[in-house]
Parts: structure tokens; sequence; C-alpha cells
């Protein structure tokens, strides 16, 4: 048995140390030899499937942490470049914090038009980020001033840009344009775009017409295979001393197909359900389930609220269907005693453009299938 100060060894934060994460090492060291021989790559995968916890692993690597300089900009709730520049200058402003002085020094005096935000406590000497986004008044040559930063820094920089499609949503004309001609003039960065929703971001690098066609190598991150992850959380439960049936592997990995986060969750509640000694079973299962929802609950009624009516219906819809072939359908529509196919469609827009409900090529289903399950159970 194990002595360890973590209390459950299924994390669900997005830094899990090594001998927590699970597998993905052909994708680390495909990640390493890509940006080892120069170039930049595209991890494409669902939301929720690992693409971010992977970066984080493939930063912590001896290699990597030991012979560059890594950033993690997460620009999903960036609408705009002004949004996107400050997340950007934010997030390296807070990745220098904690090494030299020299290196948040040198980021004062090249990002010139960020210097204004930086303050200096006066008790700690530390120095803190207090600017504002409507501060940046002028936010390509904020950008441009960050890539400078970056270039000269004293030994190679790795950037990865987490849900890179979202530039593609940006008001800002030839923004792609923009990012492309500073990133290919890089000779001291290289970058990750990583991207959920794949047609888009598919778009951005594969059509001829757009500025970062075939700039960088295509990867697909797949569910992990069913028998890693059951050896994974089998010998994680032994570790603590404590069992799990096979059988509760192969059922979530079945319910949420192979979705990462979704089987952290669950097996992280099995693992608190699982006294020292005894054994996970497949009858735990559905308390897990409904522990980790119940949790959740509160974050639910408030999306619902947010929701029209209509949209509320054809939501509950498709919560009891779970896949709609098609939801404009005669036979849909009747079922669920709806509105017509036009008043259907614009519901489902609105769900969709809200992220609420997803196509998955065969139908649509509702995103989180957590919140699926709350509504078929309570609607």
């Amino acid at each position: 048995m194990r002595t360890n100060s973590i209390g459950n060894p299924f994390i669900i934060s997005r830094n899990i140390p090594n001998e927590y994460f699970c597998d993905r090492k052909e994708e680390t060291e495909l990640l390493e030899k890509h940006i080892g021989n120069g170039r930049n790559v595209v991890l494409i995968s669902p939301r929720r499937l690992g693409k971010t916890e992977l970066i984080h692993h493939f930063f912590a690597q001896k290699p990597i942490a030991d012979n560059y300089h890594t950033f993690f900009v997460d620009i999903y709730p960036a609408s705009s470049l002004q949004e996107m520049c400050y997340i950007f200058g934010k997030s390296v402003f807070e990745r220098l914090k904690s090494r030299k002085e020299r290196h948040w020094e040198s980021f004062f005096r090249t990002i010139k038009s960020l210097r204004a935000g930086f303050k200096m406590d006066s008790v700690t000497g530390e120095p803190s980020f207090e600017l504002g986004i409507a501060s940046i008044e002028n936010p390509t040559t904020t950008l441009e001033e960050i890539f400078s930063y970056l270039e000269e820094a004293d030994r190679p920089c790795i950037v990865a840009f987490d849900e890179f499609q979202q530039i593609a949503e940006f008001q800002e004309k030839r923004i792609e344009a923009t990012l492309r001609g500073l990133i290919q003039n890089c000779s001291n960065t290289y970058f990750i775009f990583c991207g959920s929703k794949q047609h888009t971001i598919e778009q951005m690098f594969h059509s001829k017409a757009r500025p970062f066609y075939q700039s960088a190598q295509m990867m697909d991150l797949k569910p992990l295979p069913l028998d890693v992850y059951t050896n994974f959380a089998r010998h994680l439960f032994n570790d603590y001393g404590k069992q799990l049936e096979a059988d509760v592997v192969s059922t979530i990995y079945d319910e949420y197909e192979g979705t990462t986060w979704y089987m952290q969750m669950i097996l992280n509640e099995m693992f608190a359900l699982t006294s020292a000694g005894q054994t996970g079973t497949i009858q735990m299962l559905q308390q897990a389930k409904h522990n980790v929802i119940n949790i959740q609950e509160g974050g639910y009624l408030t999306q619902m609220n947010m929701l029209s009516p209509r949209q509320k219906l054809v939501l509950q819809a498709i919560a009891r269907e779970e896949v709609v072939k098609s939801a404009t359908s005669g036979a849909f529509i009747k079922k669920y005693s709806l509105d017509s196919a036009s008043s259907v469609q614009s519901a489902l827009r609105g769900l969709k453009d809200k992220e609420i409900v997803s196509d998955i090529g065969h139908g649509v289903r509702i995103y989180d299938y957590f919140f699926a399950w709350w509504l078929k159970n309570n609607y």
C-alpha cells in the first residue's frame, strides 16, 4: 500500500503528477518529437477528453521543463483580439512571477504597452498584474511586443493556445493573417494550437484560402483504450489498499464513450465511497453518479433559468432521446408536442451557440453527459 499525501488518486484538476496521469506516453513522445524538430502542432480532440491535461503533462517532462520556457494560454473566454492580448500577456506574466527577477524585468522593458498595468507590492517586492482589458488600446502592438519578448528569451519558448479556434469568431478582420505573420517569423518560439471544434480548426489549417494552411503538424487525440484505463484505475485502487471490479471501468467507459473527465469524476467518487480493504462494485456506480451530479445541480438549475421556454422544451426532449437523428423531423416534433420545425430549428441553433447541444455526426446530443442524465431524471 502506498503512503501518499494525496487522499484521492483520481485527480480532476489540470496539474496531475506523473504517477497519477494515465498513459498518453505515445502522444507525449510525439509532441516532444515535433517540438524538438521545430514543428508547430495542432492538437484536436473533443472537450474533456484530456488535451489540456496532456499539455501540462508534456510541459512537466524533464527534457521540456529543463530546456524551454512554457506558457499555457486559454483563449476560450476571449471574443476579441483585445481580450486575447490581455489573456496572453497575463498568462506569460503569471508564469514569470515565480522565476528570477531578471525575467519579469525584461518583460516590463519589452512589452511597453502593458507597462502601466504592472505594480510592485511595497511589502513583498513582487510584481502584480493590475491592467484592465480596456487599457489595451492597440492590441496589434501589444501582440507584437509579446512575440518580441518570447523571441528574445534566454531559452526556446513553447506556447500552447487552448481553444485556438476561438480566433475565427473575433470581429477583427485579418486576425488569422496577423497571427500567422507573427508566428512564421518566430525562430525561438514554438506553438501548440489546441482545438475542440474539429470542423472549425481543421478548416483553419487545411483550407488553402486560410493563412494557417499547412503550417503545423496535425494530431488527433483519441480516447484511451479500455484496457489501458482499466489497468490504470485498478492499480490506483490497489496502491491505496482497495479493490475495483473490472466491470466498473468498462461500464463507465461505455456510458461516457471513453471521455476522460467524466470517467475521472465517477472514479474519484467511487474511490471515496470504497473503504480501505473493500471493493468498489458495479452496484455502487449509481450512487457515485448521483453524488457527482447532485454537487453540480445548482449550476444546472442556473443554466436552465437562462434558456427560453422553447429551448427548455427542445432540450428536455433531446435528453429523453439521448441522441436525436433529426430534431426537425415530424415524428420527433409530434412525440414531444413541440412547435413547428422552424421553431425547433431556431431553439436548436441557440442551444448549439451556447454549447449545450452538439452535433456528433449521426445526430445531436446534449454535450454534458451529466447534465443530460440530470435532465432526463428531473423533467
